[in-house]
């Protein structure tokens, strides 16, 4: 069956058309991202977690908090920094993540003491090196397009 349908592709010209069409290297878009030969770069992934004094606070003091934080986020989303942030469904010991698109845990560590949640001890956060596609830095221009409302 399956050399039938690869002959019936080749018959139809569509073999070349699809296996053709795999990638086109842009050598400016890898530099810009700074990819190396594999598409790839180094980011740091933060897992978020519950922090130690997440009960010490008000409802009202836990929402301005929460405000400062996701007003946080969007600061260094603007500034190139924070390339993914979310919430993990459960909500329980850990919370969520943040990618940032910088070269060091040390620079990653400097960024996520902004975040008025981490100052407040609500959450916390453990910084790991993680090796992923370089285009990941093309998805907040990306979810633009489809954010219908703000944080």
């Amino acid at each position: 069956m399956k050399n039938h349908f690869l002959t019936l592709l080749m018959t139809l010209g569509l073999f070349s058309t699809i296996f053709a069409q795999q990638t086109s290297y842009e050598e400016t878009l890898a530099k810009e991202l700074q990819a190396d030969d594999y598409g790839m770069k180094t980011y740091v992934m933060a897992i978020l977690l519950a922090g130690d004094r997440a009960d010490d606070y008000s409802p009202e003091q836990r929402t301005e908090i929460q405000k400062g934080h996701m007003a946080n986020i969007n600061r260094l989303a603007e500034d190139g920094k924070l390339i993914l942030a979310g919430p993990f469904i459960d909500g329980k010991e850990k919370r969520g993540i943040f990618l940032f698109n910088v070269a060091t845990k040390e620079e990653a560590e400097a960024l996520t003491n902004t975040d008025p949640a981490i100052q407040a001890g609500v959450l916390k956060m453990e910084l790991i090196e993680w090796y992923a596609s370089a285009a990941l830095q093309l998805l907040p221009e990306a979810h633009k397009k489809i954010q219908k409302t703000g944080f």
